[in-house]
């Protein structure tokens, strides 16, 4: 079995743009795939078009089952992570097998 796990990401609404400070997150959540071994597949892109019901990004990762998933969401990392991610994100995310 794999499991997939999806996230969209966006900047929130009340939450004035901050190139420098995206850059970098996004530079983290692109890099954090290659840093926690229970993930199998990594890939983390930017949306390339401008329209209101596209998010800013997505993350899609795969892992074997949900004990892995919860290796990698548990991760101190990760965990870092998301904590610099919430005040400036918001995000969607949704698992499923494969």
């Amino acid at each position: 079995m794999t499991l997939r796990h999806i996230v969209l990401f966006r900047r929130k609404a009340e939450v004035a743009k901050n190139p420098g400070l995206e850059e970098a997150l996004t530079n983290r959540m692109a890099a954090l795939g290659a840093q926690i071994p229970a993930i199998q597949r990594w890939k983390f892109a930017a949306n390339e078009l401008d329209r209101p019901i596209c998010w800013g990004y997505v993350l899609e990762s795969e892992v074997a089952d949900a004990k892995a998933l919860d290796d990698y969401l548990f991760h101190p990392l990760h965990q870092a992570l998301v904590a610099d991610l919430k005040p400036y994100f918001e995000w969607a995310a949704v698992d499923y097998t494969v």
